[in-house]
């Protein structure tokens, strides 16, 4: 991870996690394999790295 851009509501919750991430000199799968509570915030930034590889079971993909 190269950095963090975060705005609006519930940033502060999130930018701990980026900022640790980009200590550990993390990847997405590092991001990704991390256990994320339900419901919350932070869990959004593991969705994310789901996201980047495909794995994503929340996100709806239309068939091309």
């Amino acid at each position: 991870m190269l950095g963090v851009g975060i705005v609006g509501v519930g940033a502060g919750e999130l930018i701990a996690e980026g900022v640790l991430a980009i200590e550990m000199c993390a990847l997405a799968a590092d991001i990704g394999m991390t256990i994320h509570p339900h419901p919350t915030l932070s869990e959004t930034m593991m969705e994310s790295a789901e996201v980047f590889y495909g794995q994503a079971t929340d996100i709806y993909r239309p068939k091309k």
